[in-house]
């Protein structure tokens, strides 16, 4: 009989990939998945310790930038983009994590939580899609939230925020498809990111984070990571305009209770 050949779910050519975000720990966790299979990366957050030590790990160009500043943000991609030769794929590991009724949430905690979330992601689908249409192709990966897919309390302003970004994912995808650019976003649940440490770190809220999971468990970075690094890849080229939820069943499946 002969051998059945298995193709790998990674790039099937070498790529460049810039990541927004890069020093959390979903953005690390894709930096390393993606260096290792020999791909070309480069990224920026705003922890210039966390970038040093990333780029001397990993052998990437890093610089400073705060996504919430729309000409930041418009200055550094291109300098990336002069620097690589190119940008295949951008991704927007950017966010926060934000958990208070409206009714204690103040103006200003509600003005960051969209800035920071919605905004910056716009900013960045603005920038980067105008490099991409110029090469002709190119996919753009943002991060949304399962809190945006089903009603989890006391989640309204990242909820809406989050929300914001999977309707700007449809309709960018819908925009640029033509120019041969893909647009996707990941939604997960909670995950074990230094993001998410205040709650992972409480033994109870850890707990009862996890009973919340039908599978039982919060998601790992990496879990989320290689979905990331498919999306990016050639074989989703027939995808754009998606959200792949990622949470464990939290948000779709009521389970079974245990005997």
């Amino acid at each position: 009989m002969q051998a059945r050949v298995f193709r790998s779910l990674t790039m099937s050519k070498t790529k460049t990939i810039v990541i927004g975000g890069i020093t959390g720990g979903i953005g690390a966790a894709l930096a390393r998945r993606l260096v290792a299979s020999g791909h070309t990366v480069a990224g920026f957050s705003r922890d210039p310790d966390k970038l040093k030590a990333l780029s001397e790990e990993l052998g990437i160009a890093t610089c400073t930038c705060d996504a919430t500043d729309c000409a930041a943000i418009e200055a550094q991609l291109p300098e990336f983009h002069q620097q690589l030769g190119s940008i295949d794929g951008y991704v927007h590991a950017i966010g926060s994590i934000y958990l208070k009724a409206a009714h204690m949430t103040p103006e200003n905690d509600w003005l960051n939580t969209l800035h920071l979330n919605l905004s910056s992601a716009f900013y960045a689908l603005r920038a980067s899609t105008k490099l991409m249409m110029k090469q002709g192709s190119g996919a753009c990966l943002f991060f949304s939230t399962a809190a945006a897919q089903t009603g989890l309390a006391n989640h309204e302003a990242i909820a809406a925020a989050k929300g914001g970004i999977e309707a700007m994912v449809r309709s960018a995808a819908s925009t640029y498809s033509s120019r041969g650019l893909r647009i996707n976003a990941i939604a997960p649940s909670l995950t074990d990111t230094p993001l998410a440490k205040p709650i992972i770190g409480n033994p109870q809220a850890l707990e009862f984070s996890k009973k919340m999971h039908p599978l039982g468990e919060i998601g790992q970075a990496d879990h989320v990571a290689s979905l990331a690094e498919w999306l990016l890849s050639e074989e989703a080229r027939f995808v754009t305009g998606q959200t792949y939820v990622i949470d464990g069943g939290l948000s779709s499946v009521v389970p079974k209770p245990k005997a």
